[in-house]
């Protein structure tokens, strides 16, 4: 295990990882590109490779959570909304609190085989100052302030449940935690950090959703009402109220990473191995230049999820002004 963790630690490893994952995201991206060709010919058969085509890539990222990492991830609900799972088109609402909080979302739904799409109704990541600006806003409004959330921006939220009536069934709220107050970085996740993430479901059918834009906002405000009262529990007992489900990792997303890793390494490998006895300095200061170029993008790339670099100026007059 110490061994395992070390490796794990290794940045060249990590370099070639993120060299996998931008790689054959240009390479999938200019598939899609091509597919587009089909669009006026097969909607139905565009969407199916896209939707494919999108999961090889995205899913590199869970499994960097799953099978990297190795995070535990336990869903407390109820066997019924279980039952569900895969078997109809829903909206998926989660809190965004954590730098991973979409990574945990993906594999929960991937474990499922129905990975795609969340909403984040606070529109941006908690931070102090937007909670203050938050609140604020909440106060001027006649709202109930949250302590553990922003305030849903309703709009986007009412403008999709209409825009989805007839194919979305039901809404899935999710609310997300981590044991022993750990706040989990992509950056400890690419290091294999191992952490243990709580989520709890609750279904609520879109026929008991009200229709009208201003009900259905004031639903929201509710939902997120409880939520805070759900994180309040937590915080309190350590975990959420209600029954406990551990679903099973797939192996699809380990597959997939293996696939693209066999076909993109191989080639560079063998090019570093030419490199390296081909005894030309000029040769190998630009391997070694574009070696260090690679290691700060991945940096950058990975850097873009942090929570202090993220987000927008989120009720912030003066930033919108500067802007």
């Amino acid at each position: 295990m110490v061994l395992l963790a070390y490796l794990k630690s290794l940045f060249i490893l990590q370099l070639l990882m993120g060299f996998v994952f931008v790689v054959s995201g240009l390479i999938i991206n200019f598939i899609q590109l091509c597919t587009c060709i089909l669009w006026p010919i097969n909607k139905q058969l565009y969407r199916r490779i896209n939707c494919r085509l999108s999961y090889s890539l995205w899913s590199q990222l869970v499994m960097l959570l799953e099978w990297w990492s190795g995070t535990d991830c336990t869903l407390y609900t109820d066997q019924a909304t279980v039952d569900k799972f895969g078997k109809e088109h829903v909206i998926v609402i989660l809190n965004h609190n954590f730098e991973i909080d979409f990574l945990c979302g993906w594999t929960m739904c991937e474990r499922f085989g129905v990975l795609g799409f969340l909403l984040y109704c606070e529109g941006t990541r908690f931070t102090e100052t937007k909670h203050q600006i938050s609140n604020q806003v909440a106060e001027s409004k006649g709202l109930p302030k949250l302590k553990y959330h922003l305030l849903p921006r309703t709009k986007g939220f009412t403008t999709t449940l209409q825009c989805l009536k007839g194919t979305v069934t039901a809404v899935y709220d999710v609310t997300l935690n981590f044991k022993d107050n750990q706040t989990p970085t992509l950056l400890g996740i690419v290091n294999g950090k191992k952490y243990k993430a709580d989520m709890s479901v609750r279904r609520f059918p879109v026929e008991d959703i009200p229709d009208d834009e201003k009900e259905c906002a004031n639903w929201l405000h509710k939902l997120y009402q409880e939520k805070d009262a759900l994180q309040e529990t937590y915080n309190k007992e350590g975990k959420f109220p209600g029954p406990t489900i551990i679903p099973h990792r797939r192996l699809w997303t380990l597959l997939n990473f293996l696939f693209w890793a066999t076909l993109l390494l191989s080639p560079l490998i063998k090019f570093a191995c030419g490199v390296a006895v081909s005894g030309s300095p000029l040769l190998i200061i630009g391997f070694i230049i574009f070696l260090i170029i690679a290691s700060i993008a991945i940096r950058r790339l990975i850097g873009v999820t942090e929570v202090k670099k993220t987000g927008s100026s989120y009720g912030n007059q003066e930033a919108k002004k500067e802007n």
